[in-house]
């Protein structure tokens, strides 16, 4: 028997709260979703109010939400569908990597789950999508990743592990400074008039505090 399937719109947001607690450790707010929605607060504390009432969403009253046990099966599905997409659009169709997630967001509710699949075949079963960003199993497993923001690294080797999908410019200009997924830096320290230093695959370089926001980092031999 096919499960019911969610409305885009309780997709988006099981996502959402999913994603927001991957990399922080900040709560998920009523605020919080409605800025990253593009929404007023009215219209999610409604919508959040459903998804309680539907058992994918817990919330207390003034408390963080966050994702009830089917919830976190729901979202780890949707994250699926979109790391898939996006490695499927990079590597099968010739799109840039700062080019895919807005169309990720868009084909993700369209797939059927056996067209899901399918591209997974065809990709080979990939583990992380083109930003490094791990992709969760048909069965809902996930590996995380223990990574340090590049604007709270101590000085030394590291290795790019993920890079932030959000804003496509923030990509290209990490991909002119050479940072990209699995490239091996040195962290430097602060630079003098803000930014970080640090030693790329060729040179020197300061990146900015916003644009090493957006980096995520292991130790080397991790």
């Amino acid at each position: 028997m096919t499960e019911p399937q969610l409305t885009p719109t309780a997709q988006d947001y099981v996502k959402i709260v999913w994603s927001a607690t991957e990399w922080s450790d900040a709560r998920v707010t009523t605020k919080a979703l409605a800025e990253r929605l593009g929404v007023s607060a009215p219209t999610v504390s409604e919508n959040v109010r459903k998804l309680v009432a539907a058992g994918l969403l817990d919330h207390e009253p003034y408390g963080a939400i966050t994702l009830t046990v089917e919830g976190e099966r729901r979202a780890l599905d949707m994250v699926r569908r979109h790391r898939l997409l996006e490695t499927f659009l990079v590597t099968q169709l010739g799109y840039g990597w700062d080019e895919v997630h807005d169309e990720a967001e868009v084909l993700e509710h369209a797939c059927s789950a056996r067209m899901i699949d399918a591209i997974d075949a065809a990709l080979g079963h990939p583990t992380r999508d083109p930003h490094g960003d791990p992709i969760p199993s048909a069965t809902g497993r996930i590996v995380t990743l223990d990574g340090t923001n590049l604007t709270e690294a101590s000085p030394g080797g590291w290795t790019v592990a993920r890079l932030s999908d959000a804003d496509p410019a923030v990509l290209r200009d990490l991909a002119s400074l050479g940072l990209t997924v699995d490239a091996t830096i040195r962290v430097l320290g602060a630079a003098e008039g803000g930014g970080i230093r640090v030693e790329g695959p060729e040179a020197v370089i300061v990146v900015p505090t916003a644009t090493a926001s957006a980096v995520w980092l292991v130790a080397q031999g991790s």
